[in-house]
């Protein structure tokens, strides 16, 4: 039978990796075949095939649903055709909100072929409950998975995707561990190295330099792809640390350290040390007993007893940044021979990852304190002694720097005024729509709540823009507070932290440079109210 009404339709697919225990019957191409062979019978344009391999059906971040949906809301497409509503979403308000306003308002068409649904009809009433039952049933999928897995790692079978660096799974059986001659080596030198009393750090250093491929680089070598993931392909002190830590090494699976939030949410979550599960002598060993104990033993013995917290911080702890890589800089106190501290700044990059993901940055406190005096009586003697001129310059300066975002920020605020008026439209819409059109109260609450929360924040953003549009306006007064903040401090001879964090708003630490045989280090420091002056 032709349809009426010309449609271009788009094919949603989706399998995901609960799915593929259920044999062909749900295949992506299975629902491929049903769902064209369908489309052909009833006339309709087939645009496109959106497929989703390998994603939960419980949440809609995944690509090809993106995609189906921004396709409909521009009119690509103007009919959507899946096998089942459970193909679409298991997560019951998500899927009504679409199917029930979404849709319908944007004119596009929605089948699900083996539900029964269609909504160019309006006997869809079971369709609240398919939803509700999909929902169910993915949560009842997940407990049941759970507790698999669990059983799994109980018995020592691993279920992790990935072995550890120096290990692959066993081609007779993925839940075991079989040594990876190629990487083992690397394992067995690491745990030399720190038997030798090498730190974390010091080992990762020596990996970086010599280009020793890091754990995640070697296993997108080994599957024939790049890395993309990570920005710096270095080893870090971090990463040494887990692999001489990981009991997989003297032939024990430790498992169940990370979870997730839920079956909806997916991000992954630490669980507490009594949660683990332990199974000892699963495969065998790459590092023998006494290298092992030899490591732990010596973990014990650099292990710096921390005296209690007494709610002090450095003088410029959180005010320091890497000019380079942007990361904070790191307080150190090393002691002297003769009696006193050494005090200095390291890059946070530096200190984690080694030299090769940063340099050092390294710079003493006093050198810095001498600095930030030096700056701060130059630019309050500015002020005492012609402070017109100072005024009209810092007036120039401010104009110059804030014109650009000036502009950015009136274009932002257009568009926020013209998104508050929409949304105050589809609101009024939203009553005329469950008034006349009998829209459900719980599809109508959901919307409601979901207008309602986008618009708070759309008012909250354009007050604080219009704020810094009308603050922008009032350059006088902010050179005005500079001048008088600045002035009180023309003969500061020490710092301290509660006078920094009044002036200062952070300073950023480049790297020492040599020229005509002498060492420089550029040091800007940016100012409250004002920012960088010079």
């Amino acid at each position: 039978m032709k349809s009426q009404q010309n449609y271009d339709a788009g094919i949603y697919v989706r399998l995901s990796k609960d799915d593929e225990r259920a044999g062909e019957s749900v295949s992506i191409e299975n629902q491929k075949l049903i769902l064209t062979k369908h489309a052909q019978e009833q006339g309709w344009n087939v645009v496109e095939t959106y497929c989703d391999d390998g994603y939960s059906g419980t949440n809609f971040d995944r690509p090809g649903v993106t995609r189906l949906i921004e396709d409909a809301k521009d009119g690509k497409i103007n009919l959507i055709l899946v096998k089942d509503l459970s193909r679409f979403g298991r997560n019951y308000i998500q899927v009504g909100q679409f199917t029930d306003y979404v849709f319908p308002m944007i004119g596009c068409r929605f089948v699900a072929l083996n539900d029964g649904v269609d909504t160019i009809h309006n006997d869809n009433d079971i369709m609240p409950f398919k939803n509700l039952f999909n929902e169910f049933q993915s949560r009842d999928t997940s407990k049941k998975i759970k507790a698999a897995m669990r059983a799994c790692a109980g018995s020592g079978k691993y279920v992790g995707a990935l072995a550890p660096l120096g290990y692959k799974k066993s081609p007779d059986d993925k839940h075991k561990f079989i040594i990876d001659e190629t990487a083992a080596p690397l394992i067995r030198r690491i745990f030399d190295m720190r038997c030798t009393g090498l730190s974390y750090l010091k080992i990762a250093d020596t990996l970086n330099v010599e280009k020793v491929t890091t754990p995640q680089d070697y296993y997108y070598q080994q599957k024939g792809g790049v890395n993309s993931h990570n920005v710096y392909h270095v080893w870090s002190g971090n990463a040494i640390m887990k692999i001489l830590n990981n009991e997989a090494y003297i032939g024990n699976m430790v498992q169940g350290k990370v979870g997730i939030a839920s079956y909806k949410n997916k991000q992954r979550v630490q669980k507490p040390k009594e949660e683990w599960i332990r199974a000892e002598g699963t495969h065998e060993p790459i590092i023998e007993m006494d290298v092992w104990n030899q490591c732990v033993n010596l973990k014990r013995r650099l292990t710096k007893p921390r005296s209690a917290k007494n709610g002090t911080q450095s003088l410029f702890g959180g005010l320091l940044k890497c000019m380079d890589c942007g990361a904070n800089l790191i307080y150190r106190k090393d002691p002297r021979s003769d009696g006193t501290i050494y005090k200095s700044y390291s890059c946070g990059t530096y200190v984690r990852c080694g030299k090769t993901a940063c340099s050092s940055h390294t710079v003493k406190q006093s050198q810095i304190e001498d600095l930030v005096i030096n700056d701060i009586q130059f630019h309050a003697k500015r002020v005492l002694e012609d402070e017109e001129a100072t005024r009209q310059e810092l007036t120039e300066k401010r104009r110059i720097e804030t014109e650009q975002q000036l502009k950015a920020d009136r274009m932002q605020v257009k568009s926020l005024e013209s998104r508050l008026t929409e949304l105050d439209r589809l609101i009024q819409g939203l009553y005329e729509e469950k008034i006349l059109s009998g829209l459900s109260d719980a599809v109508f609450k959901k919307l409601m709540a979901q207008y309602e929360r986008e618009r708070a924040e759309k008012v909250e953003t354009l007050e604080a823009l219009t704020a810094k549009l009308t603050a922008a306006a009032k350059d006088e007064q902010d050179i005005e507070r500079f001048m008088q903040m600045i002035r009180k401090y023309v003969a500061v001879e020490a710092l301290d932290r509660e006078m920094l964090l009044e002036v200062i708003d952070h300073i950023e630490v480049g790297e020492r440079f040599i020229k005509n045989k002498k060492k420089y280090r550029d040091v800007i420091i940016h100012y409250q109210i004002l920012g960088k002056l010079n």
